[in-house]
């Protein structure tokens, strides 16, 4: 350490170190435990529930590792860099420019910050496992329209934070935009639901509304809410900002499925006359879409037959079962006369382990570094210089802290690149490794990675599917509870409420309608019922819920939903579901599981705000009484 003529310290390397390195311990420290839970439980339920090793160990582990490191450069990044440029920009432009000039810069804030959320990515590889000739619009969406797909919901949100602003300035109350939106879409869900094309798409289009609500969208919509509350709200901003997220959860839903309505006009989806994809890639993907675990148990061969004839003897792993005949007790027997004995082959533990690789040695570590790296920049960079020049044109003056903000675009290009290759290696395989053993509770199939067959856990498929139920519901939970951001949520409403609304009160509300939620998907999944029926009547209640209750409540009441989607649970739990949809027999995709722990929460916090309501009423009169 020395200093110069002017005094400044000049540090050198090792001392640098001192200072930074404790830094990034606690930041990275802070990511561990945002996400061990949730892999912690996962892990030990695929190895002591359903008794099967974690294929590709060391990948899984060093990828989760990698995901940690990424959200603490991605989470620095955006407090140094992205934060600061936001919430400048949300506290001048109000001041400095017009209406008109306000909604545009929202729309292109929405669009730009949905194509840099982390989650978006995993949309892009969610169509792998979809057949084209079950799901066509689907099948399309997903590979030859997925620019498309990506585009529309970044419109989607670009149009939500632009009614989010333009509510501030006019004053409309949130009910007045939801009740209309969910009416729309729930007819929109009703009609898709009689459209035999239309309707496969209906899970993504609702799983579309959960990613687009994530670290990046959060806190750059909600600095301009408060910003413009700040400028034309009447002192009040105890529910500054609120509601934005709520419309940027709704619109993408919209946006897809006029997509799918789109192409359907279009006649331009998977084997249809317009259709101008490539046929070779569909036939890749129906060629991997065969290769699927066979589901059903495989009997004797001709060897086993004649080995049988030749010795008598029956082969190993069989079990011995009596069709028709008579019953009788004889003598403290049961004597089954004119029965047809028949020798079954028995598929318990006859799976093994087809690979002891700790490594998937078909994966490519520098060519997914690369591509995770050109998609950081792709979706990072456009987005700061569109807020570094909104912001050199409405403050024409020098930009403060030039240095630091450059610092944290940087480590945001750098946790991005990270966290996506992190995704790669560690989340993807874990989730969909797990989706996809999860029913081995209530059906025989093929172990992820393995070969050969293996029976259900439980003899009764409805105790199995149970079982599948009671796992997700928990990991629903301790996932939502393990969210920085719900903390961050708890805080505010407690202030709001003045107390009224206990911190705890919200997160334990929110976590059990997150569980909640996800075991119903893992219902639906498991016992193939159609998104809609599971999902319309909760919207219906949500909206008896909102017009009963206050205000405030139905602000950060929709806006819970939006904490639950966060870089950790969205794309674990949608590999998840696809897994689970992948392995049971009749499913055609595992969409759906995230728009039913979206609405989950909302529920749960509407009623808990109508009884916190009712108390606080009830206080109040007491304390008012002589």
């Amino acid at each position: 350490m020395s200093s110069d003529v002017r005094g400044r310290v000049r540090l050198g390397f090792a001392d640098t170190l001192k200072i930074l390195l404790p830094y990034f311990y606690g930041n990275f420290l802070e990511q561990l435990r945002a996400i061990w839970f949730i892999v912690v439980y996962l892990l030990l339920f695929q190895i002591l529930v359903l008794g099967l090793p974690i294929v590709h160990a060391a990948m899984i582990g060093a990828g989760i590792a990698i995901v940690a490191v990424g959200l603490m450069f991605f989470m620095e990044g955006l407090r140094l860099g992205l934060m600061p440029l936001g919430e400048t920009i949300g506290a001048v432009l109000p001041r400095n420019a017009s209406l008109p000039l306000i909604l545009l810069f929202a729309f292109l804030l929405g669009v730009g910050a949905t194509f840099a959320e982390p989650a978006i990515a995993v949309l892009r590889s969610a169509g792998a496992g979809v057949r084209p000739e079950q799901a066509p619009l689907l099948y399309s969406l997903l590979n030859d329209f997925a620019d498309q797909l990506v585009g529309v919901v970044g419109v989607g949100v670009g149009v939500a934070v632009l009614l989010g602003i333009l509510r501030f300035f006019l004053g409309w109350s949130l009910k007045l935009l939801i009740m209309p939106l969910v009416l729309l879409l729930c007819g929109l869900t009703l009609y898709a639901h009689q459209h035999a094309v239309l309707q496969p798409v209906l899970g993504l289009a609702w799983d579309c509304g959960a990613v687009t609500t994530g670290p990046v969208t959060v806190p750059l919509v909600l600095a301009l809410g408060i910003g413009v509350c700040r400028i034309v709200g009447d002192g009040d901003s105890g529910n500054a900002g609120f509601g934005i997220v709520t419309l940027a959860s709704l619109f993408p839903v919209l946006a897809v499925l006029l997509l799918g309505l789109w192409h359907i006009q279009a006649d331009d989806y998977y084997g249809r006359s317009h259709y101008a994809g490539t046929m070779q890639e569909a036939a890749q993907t129906r060629e991997a879409a065969a290769q699927r675990p066979v589901r059903q148990p495989a009997g004797f061969d001709d060897e086993d037959f004649e080995r049988f004839l030749k010795d008598g003897v029956p082969p190993d792993d069989y079990r011995l079962r009596f069709e028709d005949g008579e019953p009788r007790l004889v003598d403290g027997r049961i004597v089954l006369d004119d029965a047809t004995l028949v020798l079954e082959k028995r598929q318990l533990l006859q799976a093994k382990v087809v690979s002891r690789d700790t490594w998937d040695p078909a994966l490519a570590f520098a060519e997914e570094l690369r591509g995770g790296t050109l998609s950081a920049l792709r979706a990072i960079v456009p987005l700061c210089v569109f807020l570094l020049m909104t912001l050199r044109l409405v403050l024409p003056d020098r930009i403060r802290n030039r240095d630091e903000i450059l610092i944290g675009i940087g480590f945001s290009v750098i946790g991005m690149s990270l966290f996506m290759l992190g995704i790669t290696l560690g989340l993807t395989p874990l989730g969909t490794q797990l989706g996809s053993n999860v029913p081995l509770s209530f059906a025989t199939l093929t172990p992820w990675g393995a070969e050969g067959l293996r029976e259900p856990l439980f003899e009764s498929d409805v105790a199995g599917k149970i079982v599948a139920a009671i796992f997700g519901f928990f990991l629903g939970y301790g996932a939502t509870l393990a969210e920085p951001a719900l903390n961050a949520l708890g805080n505010t409403v407690e202030k709001i409420t003045v107390g009224a609304f206990k911190k705890s009160l919200l997160m334990q509300s929110v976590a059990i309608g997150v569980g909640i939620g996800i075991a119903a998907g893992v219902i639906k999944l498991a016992f193939d019922i159609p998104l809609e029926y599971l999902l319309i009547p909760p919207y219906v209640v949500l909206l008896l819920l909102t017009a009963i209750s206050s205000e405030e409540f139905v602000n950060f009441g929709w806006d819970s939903a939006g904490v639950t989607t966060g870089p950790i649970t969205v794309p674990l739990v949608l590999a998840m579901g696809l897994g689970i949809g992948a392995n049971v027999p009749g499913v055609i995709d595992g969409f759906g599981v995230l728009a039913l722990a979206s609405v989950g929460p909302i529920i749960t916090v509407l009623i808990v705000g109508l009884l916190v309501s009712r108390a606080r009423r009830a206080e109040s009169l007491a304390g008012s009484a002589p």
